[in-house]
């Protein structure tokens, strides 16, 4: 609470409307449970304004939580006002101590002098039972997608599994492709309900995970591609993550197809990669690498142009990248920025493009994480967190009890990132050594021991 009103102070000595309609709306924090506050940050508010409004819900102008008049610094409370919320001159609005039925749609509404509607702004609050003290944040790595395996005999099972998931998870939605159109969904799960949907571009093959990810089985050439990944958090905020999927047959060694090979298939910082290209059409015209999925100028690394022997870097050329004629990209001292995507372009002799796209990884060794644990009394039930602490991202996290993999039970309940364990009621067959173990591609460490009764 006194945080919140601290900002408001300083947010307000500063406030002067501003000249866009777009209003924008950010919860702080981003994330709450029940008995917190919550503050719905108002920004960029529509010049000439005389009143502004806060609804609860999206359309219903009946649920009216307050009204304030510029004009006159006066606020009016609405009818489903409950005397917890606040409303400032600058549009932003306050809600103390938040219970369950606080959780859905708000929308603010400003109006001219004539009454006339100049802008409505929607945003969503969602209440929590609690908070995981770990995980990622929104200032932290992104979400990225590994391969395992990187290729795929034909006829094999895959995994694409999700890394620096976000803790407060509402959806996960996967399609095949870039193109995040419905008739391209493979599948959705929805972590508030524990439930999978499946959509138009599902075979049948395919099965979605609780943690996200996407199995697909008994996998054909038509499975090679990209897939994407978009993840939607409580707070209405979409993240989204791509995949390289490699398929290969008996035959793929000899095949004319084009290619990429990364070597090493798994690199640590300050390492060199190569990006070798296989099967470079004889008659292309030129070649570009791009440092994403999109082909667009912003993310061009280099073009080559074979007809006017040039070589152009782009925006993205950080000069440590060497490219040779055969299309094949070196990257220089790599760091985890460089993780991700890459697209090499190629315009062959009849004025056609081809894509073809790597993903790497870098990693770097894992340090001892150590785990945590607070207890607190939830309607007269004892309960347990326990934290896995670690300065690392980008890990797989594993939980041992009693110096053998975790079993969970009905009271266990993992984060969306492993990183927490809670215990719900505690009962006596929860007494004993709790250990997490924090991996990654090339390293793993294992925590102290940690008695618990």
């Amino acid at each position: 609470m006194g945080f919140l009103k601290s900002l408001l102070a300083s947010l307000l000595t500063f406030y002067h409307l501003s000249t866009t309609a777009h209003v924008i709306i950010e919860s702080v924090p981003p994330l709450v449970a029940k008995g917190d506050d919550v503050l719905f940050l108002v920004r960029d508010l529509p010049e000439n304004i005389q009143t502004l409004a806060w609804f609860k819900g999206l359309t219903n102008t009946t649920d009216k939580i307050a009204e304030y008049g510029l004009f006159n610094n006066v606020t009016e409370p609405g009818s489903v006002h409950s005397g917890r919320e606040t409303i400032y001159l600058n549009g932003s609005l306050l809600i103390e101590k938040l219970t369950e039925k606080d959780i859905g749609f708000y929308t603010l509404r400003t109006y001219d002098e004539h009454a006339k509607i100049v802008s409505t702004t929607p945003t969503y609050l969602h209440v929590q039972d609690f908070l995981w003290n770990c995980g990622r944040h929104a200032t932290s790595a992104q979400p990225t997608i590994e391969s395992v395996p990187p290729s795929v005999a034909e006829g094999g099972n895959v995994t694409l599994i999700i890394h620096n998931l976000p803790e407060n998870l509402e959806v996960f939605v996967w399609f095949k492709g870039t193109s995040v159109l419905w008739e391209h969904e493979i599948a959705r799960y929805i972590v508030g309900s524990k439930s999978s949907i499946t959509s138009p571009a599902n075979t049948g093959r395919e099965t979605l995970n609780s943690d996200g990810s996407l199995v697909l089985h008994n996998v054909t050439q038509n499975d090679t591609g990209l897939y994407t990944l978009r993840i939607q958090s409580t707070d209405l905020k979409s993240e989204e993550a791509h995949v390289q999927l490699q398929v290969h047959t008996s035959h793929s060694a000899n095949s004319s197809q084009l290619r990429i090979q990364l070597l090493p298939q798994y690199a640590a910082e300050g390492e060199s990669v190569l990006l070798r290209v296989h099967k470079l059409p004889e008659d292309f015209q030129a070649f570009t690498w791009y440092r994403t999925v999109y082909d667009d100028p912003y993310f061009e690394i280099v073009k080559h142009n074979r007809v006017l022997n040039t070589t152009t870097w782009g925006a993205q050329y950080s000069r440590r990248e060497t490219v040779y004629d055969n299309g094949t990209l070196q990257i220089k001292n790599i760091t985890q920025k460089d993780a991700g995507m890459y697209t090499l372009a190629i315009l062959k002799s009849d004025s056609k493009i081809e894509k073809v796209y790597v993903q790497f990884h870098v990693n770097k060794h894992v340090e001892q994480p150590f785990v945590r644990v607070t207890n607190e009394v939830v309607s007269s039930n004892r309960s347990a967190i326990f934290t896995c602490v670690s300065p690392d991202t980008d890990v797989s996290i594993r939980w041992f009890f009693n110096k053998q993999p975790l079993q969970l039970s009905r009271s266990m309940t993992l984060s969306p990132a492993k990183c927490g364990l809670r215990i719900h009621p505690v009962g006596l067959e929860n007494v004993g050594e709790y250990q997490c173990e924090v991996s990654n591609r090339v390293s793993l460490a294992t925590s102290a021991p940690l008695w618990f009764e």
